[in-house]
């Protein structure tokens, strides 16, 4: 197929997951531990504290900052208006009492006769209540009035709920675009990484980071966001009506705000922690589920299946502790909050109604106070207990920033080439060097010219160097010292997007996605033609077994390509390279799933193919190169030998012993 436009495209020689084989992989010592058996290998670096990566994702909504202020203003007037129902309904309250009290007093008298008799009487407490009510003797409850006041409250209360509508509606707008932006960010940032990124981590840990991670973030901004900005307007609505009604009250409702600070901060102390570990071990168990499933087949082969379910176990169990701590712990502030709000609420009503009756409050001012405390208690309870949502959001978004923190590719070097015509296929290297890790060198000092139109052969025991190679030449990883160019031109100087478009590469590991059989062979050259489509497939005999099919090239097959053959497979991946028509053909090993009468006639499509471009064929059955125009024999990322086929026999060394070692008669050396 031709190179697709991404710079983590599958090397050479790798595994189906885009691994390097583990001869040729970066070694722990180069940045990252290798993969564990059967399990995920590290996953991620220390995490950052809650402070920065709250504030870090809380600005990621700035592009949405006219629909976020429009959510605040909302939530203003949403809140105001809530925060004024209570003192509605104590008018209400006072017109019934007053109502009542009136209905007990003598008619015909003012109200300061009224109080004149009751001192008289000695009940000095019941003339300072009346004293301080509004009421006319001998009149019981004005139910009109009252009626008004309750219409009142259920206007202020409607207009707060539609309001409140319309911020969550909004506010559900900003917090998908936003996390729309991350995904799109996550997904760009991975075509920017390196491939040595992808060689250091489990591929279902970043699937985890890239899912999960995401999805908790998403969940943890929608359902706190809005309740944190109306708890903490509530609050300071709240207080402003408790210091309008009663600033002795407003002062001891206040007292609960720093104890419940103090408890949240120790909680939450003792839980971040926690709940980072507990996505940490979430991924680490996702990478051995993806990586066993994906290799169910062989577990049960070799008899795996203990082992498999005893990491399974472990993981599972570490996963259990963490959530069950971090939840466990985070579970304790609400209790906590709870409690501190109800000694708060016994003590207001306490000094509420030793008020009342000393005549300094109206009862309606204490009914009002008391439902303002519940309000004032209540959004301090729930941003505490949202603690435990938000820490393990913070910690989803703290894996999903080391992701786009993580060191991407060198960027392309400004330059004149923006466009590459490579039809002559001219290849050198020149005095070439290249390690994975800077004390273990690998390539040192490689000069190697490749003629246009030559089929070059590279062999050599595992681990030599011959992906190394061809990686290089892909850019996959860049080269240490020397340079490589391609028909004259610097490959440094050209854009990723433009070589890898001269390149076609069929890997040894077939990769399918869910599609037709028509699609897959057209991933080569999008916008291909059904006649280029034939011609392809007929070249390399898929139209062969095409056509047994149900729905020919319509058929559809799932990502792992279960309901084809592994020849099948192969073939149909050498065909998505053939309709690219690439200017450099790279194979590798790309007829080993095949039998061997396919093969021949595949040998016979490929020679075909490789007529007018520069080909490179990694191969370790020999017998498949031997008309190759120049073969390069590795070693340990040094060409040891080059010739051709007859050329290195004549010569009985390293080739010879390979291409000897292949019959049964011949001991290895």
């Amino acid at each position: 197929m031709t190179a697709p436009d991404r710079s983590n495209s599958p090397p050479a020689e790798a595994t189906g997951d885009g691994r390097l084989k583990e001869t040729e992989r970066i070694p722990p010592s180069a940045g990252g531990p290798g993969r564990g058996h059967f399990g995920g290998g590290m996953v991620g670096q220390k995490a950052m504290s809650f402070g920065p990566s709250a504030r870090r994702l809380v600005a990621r909504l700035a592009p949405e900052s006219a629909k976020a202020l429009a959510v605040v203003a909302l939530a203003v007037v949403s809140v105001a208006l809530t925060a004024l129902g209570p003192r509605i309904l104590g008018r209400a309250t006072d017109l019934i009492f007053s109502g009542l009290m009136g209905g007990q007093l003598p008619a015909g008298l003012s109200k300061a006769e009224a109080v004149a008799t009751l001192r008289a009487r000695g009940d000095d407490q019941f003339a300072d209540m009346v004293a301080s009510m509004s009421l006319v003797p001998g009149q019981g409850i004005d139910f009109t009035a009252v009626g008004e006041v309750l219409l009142w409250a259920l206007g202020v209360y409607m207009a707060a709920s539609i309001l409140a509508w319309l911020q969550g509606f909004l506010l559900n707008d900003v917090v998908q675009g936003t996390v729309l932006r991350m995904r799109a960010e996550v997904e760009d940032k991975v075509n920017r990484l390196p491939l040595s990124y992808f060689d250091r981590q489990p591929r279902g840990e970043l699937l985890s980071r890239v899912t999960n991670d995401i999805d908790n973030v998403s969940q943890t901004l929608q359902q706190t966001m809005s309740q944190l900005l109306t708890s903490l307007l509530t609050v300071v609505a709240v207080l402003g009506m408790m210091f309008l009604i009663s600033p002795l009250l407003a002062l001891v409702a206040l007292v609960s705000i720093p104890l419940s600070l103090a408890v949240t901060r120790v909680v939450m102390r003792r839980s971040q922690g926690l709940f980072v570990e507990q996505w940490r071990r979430t991924g680490r168990l996702n990478s051995h589920i993806e990586e066993t499933f994906s290799g169910h087949a062989l577990v049960k082969v070799f008899g795996r299946q203990g082992e498999v379910e005893t990491v399974f176990a472990r993981e599972n169990e570490a996963l259990y502790r963490a959530s069950f701590g971090a939840q466990f712990i985070s579970g304790l502030i609400m209790p906590l909050m709870m409690f501190i709000g109800n000694l708060n609420y016994v003590v207001i009503a306490v000094l509420g109604g030793v008020r009342v009756a000393n005549g300094t409050m109206s009862l309606g001012d204490v009914q009002a106070f008391i439902q303002y405390s519940r309000q004032f208690t209540q959004p301090v309870t729930q941003v505490a207990s949202m603690a435990n949502l938000m820490q393990s959001g913070v910690a989803s978004a703290e894996r999903v920033f080391e992701l786009l923190d993580a060191k991407e590719e060198r960027p392309d070097r400004p330059g004149p080439v923006t466009a590459l015509d490579a039809r002559r296929g001219e290849v050198r290297f020149e005095n070439v060097s290249f390690s994975y890790d800077p004390a273990t060198p690998l390539i040192e000092g490689l000069s190697l010219v490749v003629e246009p139109g030559q089929t070059v052969a590279i062999v050599g025991p595992t681990g030599a160097g011959k992906t190394t190679l061809v990686n290089l030449l892909m850019r996959f990883y860049e080269v240490t010292g020397g340079r490589i160019t391609l028909d004259g031109v610097d490959i440094s100087s050209i854009p990723r997007r433009t070589l890898r478009s001269q390149i076609g590469m069929v890997l040894q590991d077939t990769w399918l996605f869910q599609g037709t059989i028509r699609d897959n062979i057209a991933y080569g050259l999008p916008g291909a033609t059904d006649e280029q489509i034939l011609k392809a497939a007929r070249a390399t005999f898929v139209d062969r077994f095409v056509h047994s099919l149900p729905a020919g090239y319509d058929t559809m097959i799932d990502e792992e390509g279960s309901n084809l053959s592994g020849g099948e497979r192969q073939l149909v991946t050498i065909a998505r390279a053939f309709v690219s028509d690439p200017a450099l053909l790279i194979l590798d090993e790309a007829t080993s799933a095949v039998d061997t009468r396919t093969e021949l006639l595949l040998q016979q499509a490929m020679s075909a193919l490789r007529s007018d471009r520069t080909s490179f064929v990694i191969a370790h059955r020999l017998s498949t190169i031997r008309n190759a125009d120049l073969i390069l024999v590795m070693e340990r990322g040094t060409i040891v030998e080059q010739g051709t086929h007859d050329e290195l026999l004549a010569k009985k060394a390293a080739y010879a012993k390979l291409y000897n070692a292949q019959f049964p008669a011949q001991p290895i050396d």
